[in-house]
């Protein structure tokens, strides 16, 4: 239902505290209410907007949107107002890079919220890093973005000092996974897919180490092109492989159709995977055949939230066609992380210095203290510009809709 008056966010900084009481009314801008400044910051958006993955990309942008009128409505930055300015990756590193290099060059961008996909996430955060330009992705979770390529051997080094993120990542998502099929679903022989690409091979390898150093048996891997449509080849072989489940490394587009096919195979087993299989579009594509499957997912569910209740409403009463998706939340918390470091600096002694290279190094470098209650809980960052919310929760499909099966953290 479209409404024109939403409710407005109100700060407590020095508690970190966000209580939404209002916001401002929608546009095509991405600029949202007028905050009364006279010095005006755009804040950058990538993500698929267009494509498969679009009902997830364009979840993060209406998010994003919300939290920059929200911000202006309520005069957050005394004397600075914000504008959204989003792009279309289309789930393409390429075009990811490109667009990271469009923003970098606006001289009016103080930091850039995206993207969905981490192969993406791979090819922009260099192009900001020597822009010394802060990104904050709600939904990247391969480990190596933060803790560098020999994360897994223990030799953990932070790629970039710009790159921060509100997600968690496989390094914890996988084995959280492997634990909850093993211990509580009794299940032991899993047969292990993945997409060969950044997020889903290395998913797909977090689950498989982790379920085999605890007992469990893989009978079998295989990977699938994304592209494709047609997985009768592979889900023949997964009938034939007796396992008690398939652990899918990859998106819902291929996820989707994969499971359903497995099914008409002849394998009647759950289909599980990480946070790009937790979509209403998975059901929607998969149908019937989706029930019983399983998706972890970033956090607790946003709906059983005390502190997302008020964003939920104001969603719903922005009018939105589309729904926020499973990265609404962090969307909102990845754009109010950027705007809470322009307030920090603002708040400062220095002040927001008028060279904007200088202004977007004092952001980045209060990115790495900022804290605040948001909406899918407490925000911050650690050393490596992790989230310190490590929280995850697993979701089953029952009568047509992703249900809560358990949420807590992975304890190693």
């Amino acid at each position: 239902m479209r409404q024109r008056s939403l409710l407005m966010l109100t700060t407590a900084v020095t508690t970190g505290a966000l209580v939404l009481t209002a916001c401002g009314s929608r546009d095509d801008s991405g600029g949202g209410d007028k905050g009364g400044g006279d010095r005006v910051f755009e804040i950058g958006l990538d993500a698929p907007l267009t494509g498969n993955l679009s009902a997830l990309g364009i979840g993060i942008k209406n998010s994003a949107e919300l939290a920059v009128k929200t911000a202006n409505k309520d005069n957050v930055v005394d004397g600075v107002t914000f504008k959204l300015v989003a792009k279309d990756d289309v789930a393409q590193a390429s075009t990811g890079q490109q667009n990271a290099a469009e923003f970098v060059g606006n001289e009016k961008m103080i930091g850039a919220v995206g993207p969905l996909n981490s192969d993406v996430g791979q090819s922009m955060a260099p192009v900001y890093a020597k822009a010394g330009m802060v990104q904050v992705s709600p939904a990247n979770t391969n480990p190596s973005l933060t803790q560098g390529v020999d994360w897994q051997k223990g030799d953990k080094q932070r790629p970039h000092d710009t790159y921060f993120r509100t997600s968690t990542t496989d390094a914890i998502q996988g084995p959280y996974a492997a634990d909850y099929m093993f211990n509580e679903q009794d299940l032991k022989k899993v047969y292990v897919i993945d997409d060969k690409k950044t997020y889903g091979a290395g998913l797909a390898t977090t689950f498989r180490d982790r379920f085999k150093k605890i007992g469990g048996k893989v009978v079998g891997t295989d990977h699938v092109n994304p592209e494709d449509k047609d997985f009768s080849a592979v889900a023949t072989k997964v009938a034939g492989s007796k396992a008690d489940f398939v652990y899918y490394g990859g998106e819902y587009p291929a996820g989707a159709p994969l499971t359903d096919q497995i099914k008409r195979a002849g394998a009647d087993i759950p289909v599980v995977g990480g946070d790009a299989l937790f979509s209403a579009e998975y059901i929607k594509i998969a149908g019937k055949n989706a029930e019983g499957d399983l998706a972890s997912s970033v956090g607790a569910p946003v709906e059983d939230l005390d502190s997302a209740q008020d964003f939920i409403k104001a969603y719903d009463e922005a009018g939105y066609d589309q729904a926020y998706e499973a990265y609404g939340g962090y969307s909102y918390d990845s754009t109010w992380a950027v705007i809470e470091a322009v307030k920090a600096v603002a708040d400062s002694d220095d002040g927001l210095a008028e060279d904007m290279e200088e202004a977007r190094k004092q952001v980045t470098e209060a990115m790495q203290d900022v804290s605040f209650e948001g909406v899918t809980g407490q925000v911050g960052f650690d050393e490596f510009g992790d989230n310190t919310n490590k929280q995850l929760t697993i979701y089953e499909v029952k009568d047509g809709a992703h249900v809560p099966a358990k949420t807590g953290t992975f304890e190693g």
